[in-house]
C-alpha cells in the first residue's frame, strides 16, 4: 500500500491506494498531452477565483507563476512525476502546490476534475481538428494538381468491378477530392458543436460559491458555456462524433489505397510508384510494394473499431461522470495520431505517382466500352432506351459468342452504320458525356474550377 497521503481525496481514507489501482487507473501514459491545455483551462480558472474574489491578486500572482514554471519544466523534459500522480491533471496542480504553496491548494477551489478534464480535451480537440482538416484538403490540393496535370487521359470506369464507361482521370481523381471535402466539412461541424466551456460545472452540480462560467469560456475562447452542469461532465458525443469523421475518413482513405494496390498491379499497370514511396522485398529482389496504401486500408479498421469501441463504453453510462469515461482518450489519440501520419504519406504518394497513360487508356478503347454510345444514339433517332439497349446488347452478345469484330456488326445494323462505327473509335466515348458533373471535357473542365473554389472556401474556413 502507499502513503496515506499524496492523493486528492485523502482526508476521506485512512489508508492509501494500492500499487495495483494506481497501476491500473493511472492516465499519465496518455494523458500527458493534455498537459498544455490542462494549464491554460487552470490560469482562466485562477482568473475567474480572483474574479469571483476567492483569490487574492498576490496569491492568484504566485499560482500564475507557478503554472508557468510547470509548463516550462514540462516543455523541457524536467517534471518530476510522482507514484501518486494518477493523471496529467493530479501532477500539474500537485506540482503548482509545491511551488505556490498555501495559494497553489486553493487552485481545485470551485472545479473538479471532471470538468476539468473535459475541458482540457475540447481545448486539445479544437485544436486537433483544425490541423486534421488542414492535412485532408492538403491531399485534396495534390488530388486536384493531379487532376489537371492529367488533361485529357482517359481511363475505364468501373462498376462491379467490371470496366463500364471510359472517363477522365481527372474526373476520377476529383471523385476522391469530393468526397474528402464532406469529411472536412464533418470535422468543422464536430469543431463547432464542441465548443462549448464546461467548466463552472464542478463534479457534477456546479457550485455555490460566485463563480462566473461565461467569463471563463469566453477568457478560454470557447463560443459559449455549458447548459446543464450534469451533461457538461458527462457529455463525450464530441469525441464519438470525431471518431466518426475520422472513421468515415479513413474509408475514403481506403478506397484511394486500394485502387492504388490495385492499379500497381502487373495486371492492371496503370501507375508506377515513386522509389521513394514504396518498399521492397527481403527475399524477392523484383518487387515494389504500395505499403503506404496498404497501411492506409489497414489501419482504417483499427479506426471503426475505435469509434465502436467507444459507442460500446458510452451506450450504458448513467448520469453523470464515471471513471469509464477515461477509456475516451486513447483511441481518441490513437485516431488522430494515425491520420496525423497518414494524410501526408498519402498525398506524398499520389503527389510522386506515374500515371500509365497509354496502359489506362488501352484498357478503356474496348469497342463494348461505347456500348452505352450506341443506345443512346439510336435514342436520337427516336427510339425508346430499352429497345436500343436490347439491340446493341444482342449485338455485343452476337460479337462474343460468333467472335466477329463488334465493328463489323455495327456497320451492318440498319440503325447504326457508319455513324455507329464512328462511336467505337478509340477516345471518343469519353469526349460525348456532356452532362453537369459527367466524365467528359466540357463538364470536367466546369467542375475543376468549381473543386478548386471549393477548397479555397474549406481553406477560408480554417481558423
Amino acid at each position: 500500500m502507499t502513503a496515506g497521503g499524496g492523493t486528492l481525496w485523502h482526508g476521506r481514507f485512512e489508508e492509501g491506494p494500492a500499487d495495483e489501482l494506481l497501476a491500473f487507473s493511472e492516465g499519465i501514459a496518455f494523458d500527458h498531452r493534455l498537459a498544455d491545455d490542462d494549464v491554460t483551462g487552470s490560469r482562466a480558472h485562477v482568473r475567474g477565483l480572483v474574479r469571483a474574489g476567492i483569490l487574492q491578486p498576490d496569491e492568484a500572482t504566485e499560482v500564475l507563476d507557478a503554472l508557468e514554471q510547470v509548463s516550462r519544466e514540462l516543455a523541457d523534459g524536467k517534471f518530476a512525476f510522482e507514484p501518486t500522480d494518477e493523471d496529467i491533471h493530479t501532477a500539474i496542480e500537485r506540482r503548482v502546490t509545491e511551488l505556490a504553496g498555501p495559494a497553489g491548494a486553493k487552485i481545485h477551489t470551485g472545479r473538479s476534475r471532471n470538468d476539468q478534464v473535459a475541458t482540457a480535451l475540447r481545448l486539445y480537440m479544437k485544436r486537433e481538428l483544425v490541423d486534421i482538416a488542414r492535412a485532408v484538403v492538403g491531399l485534396q490540393r495534390v488530388l486536384l494538381d493531379r487532376a489537371v496535370d492529367a488533361g485529357p487521359s482517359y481511363l475505364p470506369g468501373y462498376t462491379h468491378m467490371q470496366r463500364a464507361q471510359p472517363v477522365l482521370l481527372s474526373h476520377h481523381l476529383l471523385a476522391h477530392g469530393w468526397a474528402l471535402g464532406r469529411d472536412v466539412h464533418r470535422i468543422l461541424a464536430t469543431r463547432e458543436r464542441l465548443d462549448v466551456s464546461p467548466l463552472g460545472a464542478g463534479a457534477l452540480a456546479g457550485s455555490s460559491l460566485p463563480l462566473d462560467p461565461d467569463t471563463v469560456a469566453e477568457d478560454l475562447g470557447f463560443a459559449q458555456r455549458f447548459q446543464n452542469s450534469l451533461d457538461a461532465v458527462s457529455d463525450r458525443d464530441f469525441v464519438a462524433e470525431a471518431l466518426f469523421d475520422f472513421a468515415l475518413l479513413s474509408v475514403h482513405l481506403s478506397r484511394i489505397g486500394e485502387e492504388i494496390v490495385l492499379w500497381a498491379t502487373e495486371e492492371f499497370g496503370f501507375i508506377t510508384l515513386h522509389d521513394s514511396y514504396a518498399t521492397g522485398s527481403s527475399m524477392m529482389p523484383q518487387k515494389k510494394n504500395p505499403d503506404i496504401a496498404e497501411l492506409i486500408r489497414g489501419k482504417t479498421g483499427r479506426m471503426i473499431g475505435h469509434l465502436t469501441g467507444l459507442l460500446a463504453t458510452l451506450k450504458g453510462l448513467p448520469l453523470s461522470y464515471n471513471r469509464d469515461l477515461q477509456e475516451d482518450k486513447e483511441p481518441l489519440f490513437d485516431a488522430i495520431d494515425t491520420l496525423r501520419l497518414g494524410l501526408p504519406a498519402l498525398a506524398g504518394l499520389l503527389r510522386t505517382t506515374q500515371f500509365n497513360v497509354e496502359r489506362m487508356q488501352a484498357a478503356a478503347d474496348s469497342p463494348s466500352a461505347a456500348a452505352t454510345d450506341l443506345a443512346e444514339l439510336l435514342v436520337e433517332r427516336g427510339m425508346p432506351f430499352r429497345d436500343a439497349h436490347a439491340i446493341v446488347g444482342s449485338i455485343v452478345r452476337d460479337s462474343i459468342e460468333r467472335h466477329v469484330p463488334l465493328a463489323e456488326l455495327v456497320a451492318a445494323h440498319p440503325e447504326l452504320g457508319e455513324e455507329g462505327v464512328a462511336l467505337l473509335e478509340a477516345g471518343v466515348p469519353v469526349t460525348r458525356r456532356s452532362t453537369p458533373g459527367g466524365a467528359g471535357p466540357a463538364p470536367v473542365s466546369q467542375q475543376i474550377v468549381q473543386f478548386r473554389e471549393h477548397l479555397d472556401a474549406l481553406e477560408s474556413r480554417l481558423p
